[in-house]
């Protein structure tokens, strides 16, 4: 089997965002409309008032400074609190065909090729515009791509995931050259009235492209090894499964959006996290001075502090564990490919670095490469 390589990335960012400031103060304006609105039943104990939401409060929790949104307008609406996406038709194209593309384009650009090279495509996001036909597909067409194209969905370690699926077919013959493409609009499945994650989420798009080694123009990084694990968790959960059609009336479905228990997450994920990057390194031999560079998924600056030094045995420097998590927020399973798409120069030909994501299931996603 030959090697594979990374020969290029992409991302796309929204033209709108949205600073701490302005969503607390759309959201306290939420709250204190609902108070209000129910003020004879919160003063009968009937239900609890909200609480505001703070500046401080968010980067504390969090470390995430702004995001990046489709729609900022129906977030910031106290009366919405929530993204107004204009229904499409069916044969135009889709929302998340649409930012994939750009972000795809640009990683061909990278890698030199045009998208009739391409033989694979991969659309692997947490939420899924709909459920077929396969938005992959949509893309592959879009690109003029030839071969096959299928969707994933492994929450925030499915860009991971895609790219251990296209290693894999393409070291055993099935593709020459892959797309893996992660069109992330989280903003549709968040709920943006709930104080403790209105925060979390912002939208964009990233994509990879792989190639077998011996037909690559551009290769920028051997994929040296890949490893997936998941463990069933009900504490990261969204019983909706793809982006809703946002309403002008958004009801009580609290349940049909993003939801998680944060206390236990933070308690179960790290340890996962942190044996699975060392058995990693320990079964491909590379040792963690070896590693250069920790690309590690942006949902939460505590959490991968935690991880780059359990993982190095010390403070990671900040060029060792780049940050996107403060201007992106966190955007799923394209964090991590963010921080490695932007954060990737100043390596020397055989250095090492991990793209490293996790999230619901739960499931960890790693891949370990090497500078060419």
């Amino acid at each position: 089997m030959g090697d594979v390589v990374v020969s290029g990335t992409g991302v796309f960012t929204p033209t709108q965002s949205i600073s701490n400031q302005e969503l607390v103060d759309s959201f306290n304006a939420y709250v204190a409309l609902f108070n209000a609105e129910h003020a004879d039943d919160i003063a009968a104990g009937v239900i609890e008032a909200k609480a505001d939401s703070s500046v401080d409060f968010i980067f504390k929790s969090s470390g995430i400074e702004r995001r990046y949104v489709m729609d900022k307008a129906g977030i910031l609406d106290p009366k919405r609190m929530g993204p107004r996406f204009d229904p499409r038709a069916d044969d135009a194209p889709s929302m998340m065909a649409e930012i994939a593309l750009d972000a795809a384009e640009t990683a061909l650009k990278h890698a030199g090729i045009s998208g009739s090279d391409i033989d694979l495509v991969i659309c692997a996001a947490s939420n899924h515009e709909r459920a077929y036909p396969a938005v992959a597909v949509e893309i592959q067409a879009l690109l003029g791509a030839g071969g096959f194209a299928f969707d994933m969905n492994v929450a925030c370690s499915s860009a991971t995931f895609g790219i251990q699926a296209a290693a894999d077919m393409i070291r055993s013959g099935s593709a020459k050259r892959a797309l893996i493409v992660s069109p992330e609009i989280t903003s549709g499945h968040l709920e943006w009235r709930d104080r403790d994650c209105h925060f979390i989420f912002g939208d964009v798009a990233t994509a990879v492209v792989l190639e077998a080694a011996d037909v690559a123009k551009s290769p920028k990084f051997r994929i040296l090894s890949t490893r997936c694990a998941s463990q069933f968790s009900n504490n990261i959960r969204n019983n909706n499964g793809f982006l809703r059609r946002a309403h002008d009336q958004l009801g009580d479905h609290r349940d049909m959006l993003f939801m998680q228990n944060g206390r236990k997450v933070f308690k179960e994920v790290l340890p996962l996290v942190s044996a699975h990057i060392a058995d990693h390194l320990k079964v491909t031999g590379v040792q963690v001075t070896d590693l250069k560079r920790l690309w590690l998924h942006q949902a939460n600056k505590t959490m991968n502090d935690y991880i780059g030094k359990k993982v190095l045995g010390r403070v990671p420097e900040p060029f060792e564990q780049p940050n996107v998590l403060q201007d992106y927020a966190n955007t799923s399973s394209a964090g991590s490919i963010i921080a490695f798409s932007k954060h990737s120069d100043g390596l020397k030909q055989g250095d090492k670095g991990l793209i490293c994501s996790f999230g619901a299931g739960y499931s960890v996603g790693s891949v370990l490469l090497e500078q060419l």
